[in-house]
């Protein structure tokens, strides 16, 4: 067999071999990869045995191999590292996987095996995790639509079909939109821009073949460029490229894919008998229903709200003071939050970045996991898909455990955001198998390389994900990992953050990047202290994305989804200088795919959790304390989604959270 995305992977820990993989190799391995998937479904549908748990659940649980094998590998360059022919195979392959997924779940045969399954589970002596496997299988395939027949099945195979193809349009437009825009700065534009922004901005513009700095539309340049720009015309001129992402008109213009999805999600939620969307997507989560996100959401909103208002009379006035006579808008608030912040709290992030490097932060998040967990990080030299990836082996008592890989540098070809993903998951069927945990970042890259404060908490973030995969321990990949509720499956990576705020974490890894000095205490109380400064305004952005989100999805379809946004925005009173975190045309968390859909409330659903759940460390021993660690993966990292996630945090806490910790966290509480 010559292709290498069909072989036999050799090489270390089984590793992809991603410089024998051409982009020519994609196309005809997943053909034949489906082919065969087709093939193992079939046979179990027909399979003349009565159903039993082994030749029916079993059998489903371990068929598709070699279609993931090559989905792993294509998914993860088509988001990491992009090409106009990636974009090609992904918009081919999107609606035929849909098309699959849906020739699966409407497989009339196959789902009358699982519903006899299910109609006998009480007398098939299965242990509580197969009992779960059963129940998530049965409901997965009514929810995809299996008993649905004749014109209504059909339909709802065209809707999952048509779905699939608007979710690759949108994160291929917003690329598009990000990769075409960028501000080169001349000598006289760079009035108040820190060294390591400059910096920076020179390595953007190498990227781009220019000798002159450029902002991109990259979080990592522009954010700050919002921060610390003295020029209010060059601040508005790239924070409106920033805000029309998706909206520029033209063939990548994503306004009409957000109508038609929000479309066919209430079509397809009416088929399956649901009165809504939301309704549908939130009856597997631990919210269960949107009044109960909302009452959570709305019980933050006022309080915030509140907060971001007072501060923006206070930074209207210090714009006032500076001449700009006016309103305060959104390119303006972040300008004069620095202001405030360096002198409320003397700190001054270009003060700070020398101190936060790329390196140090990694280790740091390695040192936290070996004092919780034990786990130990060994660098291998591996060829991965882009020179900038780097990758690890990971051990606890000298056995294998997982395969860690970073990738960590912004680049054109790299959508934007940070996620992590599995690119093979853990399992102890039909074989063992170890994960491989990929992180992706979008820091700007410099030598060395420098993070803010919301860089180094977002490296940690997605390393709590990674945590979270490598410490599965389940026998089914079906549940392992990250494979839980959609609302709990943030606790983990939400609740690794606090650990960068842990004193002597920071004293012993914030290192000065030239004289490798710690930080000195006095920065570091600084940097502490300012820990919930300009709360208001993150927790109002993020809340103005989720409520819009929760609408969007609930009640009457919008036929013009932006109209509506700012009807639901109007309703809730959101501050004229700040916007939503991610505006419709570039909530790629919603309209990418149905992942985040009546979902994105999730972030603060498990803030609630991560919240008490810290404060279960501080109140036992501190936040290493070994008995809390080992019950936080006994009970949460180690289970996956073997478990009701309810039932998983009460086992680690006792006890189900309110909203206090949380707001008491941001600095909103009263």
């Amino acid at each position: 067999m010559t292709n290498p995305l069909l072989r036999d992977w050799t090489g270390p820990f089984q590793l992809a071999p991603f410089s024998d993989i051409a982009d020519d190799d994609f196309a005809p391995a997943f053909d034949a990869a489906m082919a065969e998937a087709r093939e193992e479904i079939t046979a179990i549908a027909e399979n003349p045995a009565p159903p039993t748990f082994a030749n029916t659940i079993e059998a489903l649980e371990a068929s598709g191999a070699a279609l993931d094998k090559v989905l792993s590998v294509f998914f993860t360059l088509a988001g990491a590292d992009s090409n106009p022919a990636r974009q090609a195979l992904q918009r081919d392959f999107s609606p035929k996987l849909a098309g699959y997924s849906s020739w699966v779940s409407g497989n009339k045969q196959l789902f009358a095996r699982i519903e006899a399954l299910w109609d006998t589970r009480e007398a098939l002596d299965l242990t509580p995790e197969q009992s779960r496997v059963l129940m998530l299988t049965h409901r997965g395939f009514r929810r995809a639509g299996a008993a649905l027949t004749g014109e209504e099945d059909a339909r709802m195979r065209t809707i999952m079909a048509r779905l699939a193809e608007l979710g690759t349009a949108f994160t291929q437009n917003l690329l598009a939109d990000e990769a075409a825009w960028q501000m080169a700065l001349g000598e006289g534009d760079l009035g108040g821009l820190p060294d390591f922004l400059v910096r920076a901005a020179h390595a953007a513009g190498k990227e781009k073949g220019l000798d002159r700095p450029v902002i991109t539309l990259s979080r990592s340049l522009i954010v700050p460029f919002l921060q610390f720009s003295d020029r209010r015309d060059l601040r508005e001129q790239a924070f409106a490229a920033w805000a029309a992402r998706g909206a520029n008109g033209g063939e990548t213009d994503n306004r009409a894919i957000a109508a038609e999805t929000l479309a066919l999600r209430a079509e397809r939620a009416q088929l399956l008998g649901y009165d809504s969307f939301a309704d549908f997507k939130l009856e597997t989560e631990m919210a269960k229903t949107p009044d109960a996100v909302r009452d959570l959401l709305m019980q933050v909103w006022t309080p915030a709200r509140a907060q971001a208002l007072a501060d923006a009379e206070l930074l209207t006035q210090m714009m006032q003071a500076d001449g700009v006579n006016g309103t305060l808008e959104p390119w303006d608030w972040r300008y004069y939050a620095e202001k405030r912040r360096q002198a409320e709290h003397d700190l001054d992030e270009s003060e700070v970045k020398p101190y936060l490097q790329l390196d140090r932060m990694i280790e740091a998040a390695f040192a936290c996991a070996q004092r919780l967990f034990g786990l130990e990080f060994r660098a291998l030299d591996v060829p991965l898909y882009h020179p900038d990836c780097r990758v690890w082996e990971v051990t606890r008592d000298g056995a294998h455990v997982a395969v860690f890989i970073g990738d960590y540098f912004a680049r054109g070809s790299k959508r934007s955001g940070a996620w992590c993903s599995a690119m093979r998951g853990q399992a102890q069927f039909p074989k063992v198998q170890a994960p491989v945990v990929i992180n992706v970042c979008n820091f700007a890259k410099g030598d060395p390389a420098l993070l803010s404060y919301d860089d180094a908490r977002t490296l940690f973030h997605e390393f709590g994900h990674a945590l979270h995969q490598m410490l599965s321990d389940v026998r089914y990949e079906s549940v392992s990992g990250t494979s839980v509720a959609r609302d709990f499956v943030e606790l983990p990576s939400q609740l690794f953050e606090h650990w960068l705020e842990v004193p002597e974490v920071l004293a012993e890894f914030a290192t000065h990047a030239e004289t490798g000095e710690a930080m000195p205490q006095a920065l570091l109380d600084k940097v502490l202290g300012a820990a919930t400064f300009d709360m208001g305004f993150q927790t109002v952005e993020y809340l103005g994305s989720a409520l819009v989100d929760l609408a969007f999805h609930e009640g009457e379809t919008p036929i013009d989804p932006m109209a509506r946004q700012t009807e639901i925005l109007a309703g809730i009173g959101m501050p004229h200088a700040i916007t939503m975190r991610h505006a419709t045309p570039q909530f790629a968390h919603v309209f990418s795919g149905d992942g985040y859909s009546s979902g994105y409330y999730s972030y603060m659903w498990s803030e609630v959790m991560d919240a008490d759940a810290f404060d279960a460390f501080q109140q036992a021993g501190g936040p290493f304390d070994p008995e809390r660690a080992a019950a936080l993966e006994r009970h949460i990292l180690s289970r996956g989604g073997s478990q009701d996630a309810e039932a998983l945090y009460l086992a680690f806490r006792g006890r189900l959270p309110g909203p206090e910790a949380l707001l008491k966290g941001r600095g909103l509480a009263a």
